[in-house]
């Protein structure tokens, strides 16, 4: 059999290819992270097939039983919840599975999130990096931005984010990347999209008094400025804090943003520098 990688609306149901509802009505079986929501799709578009779930938490045994499906002949869609499967979702273990097992793997190809919000941001794409999800973590997402500081010229990364930590999550950006250009897309081809550009602390000014919901995807231009990452200067900047008295978290916290060096690192140096040249 065949694993039909079929992608589908992100939010407008119009946006579905006609070659992916021919492949819906023609396949044996669908593979949907959550099957109730696939099949208002279906029910929308008069398809009547069976349904079964592959999500995050069953998807290693379930690979296996979908792979065996497909190797006894029948054919079988893999479809996410919102767009292209295989893309930050748990879809890329069942085509990998297919593969391995000499299945034949094909693309109908559709909507993506992705490429929906770099299309219409405004920033240079010739280029871009996309970084799946922002950590939930305040320490996981600091570090995160930390490694978008560049010295090799600036550069386009694409990530998902949700409402609820939007704000958070810009409010590091500024901290860490500084006064960046980026574009937030909400609820892309919705009803109520909504698509802010700007400068990093523009647009945190604007959503500071919204409510957001729904999924969001930003786009940051990022990176290109020079960064000192000279040895003796790293040191000289960690005696400089310590003479003053700035605890050793607080010290890392803030050279790790300004050299573009993981925390941990710093700590411990900074650890070795006060034992060594201030005790």
């Amino acid at each position: 059999g065949t694993l039909y990688v079929v992608a589908t609306p992100i939010g407008n149901m119009a946006d579905i290819t006609l070659r992916a509802i021919e492949a819906l009505k023609r396949v044996d079986l669908i593979a949907a992270e959550d099957t109730r929501h696939t099949g208002k799709l279906l029910s929308h578009y008069g398809i009547s097939k069976p349904l079964t779930s592959y999500f995050e938490h069953n998807e290693k045994e379930k690979a296996e039983k979908l792979v065996d499906e497909l190797k006894s002949g029948k054919n079988i869609a893999l479809v996410s919840d919102a767009g292209t499967p295989g893309i930050s979702d748990p879809g890329y273990r069942l085509i990998k599975a297919a593969i391995t097992a000499g299945v034949h793997v094909t693309t109908v190809p559709g909507p993506s999130a992705i490429i929906s919000a770099v299309s219409v941001s405004g920033l240079p794409v010739n280029e871009f990096t996309f970084k799946g999800f922002v950590p939930a973590k305040a320490t996981g997402r600091r570090d995160f931005f930390i490694a978008m500081k560049s010295t090799d010229g600036a550069h386009t990364y694409v990530m998902y984010e949700s409402a609820r930590r939007l704000k958070d999550t810009l409010e590091c950006v500024v901290e860490v990347l500084g006064d960046v250009d980026l574009s937030v897309a909400r609820e892309m081809t919705k009803l109520y999209e909504d698509v802010l550009r700007g400068k990093a602390r523009a647009v945190l000014e604007q959503i500071s008094n919204k409510e957001l919901k729904g999924e969001i995807t930003l786009v940051i231009r990022a990176g290109g400025e020079v960064v000192k990452k000279d040895a003796g200067d790293i040191k000289e900047a960690l005696v400089e804090g310590l003479r003053q008295g700035e605890r050793l978290k607080d010290l890392s916290a803030r050279l790790s943003a300004e050299y573009g060096i993981p925390k941990r690192e710093l700590y411990e140096e900074a650890l070795r520098l006060k034992r060594e040249v201030l005790e």
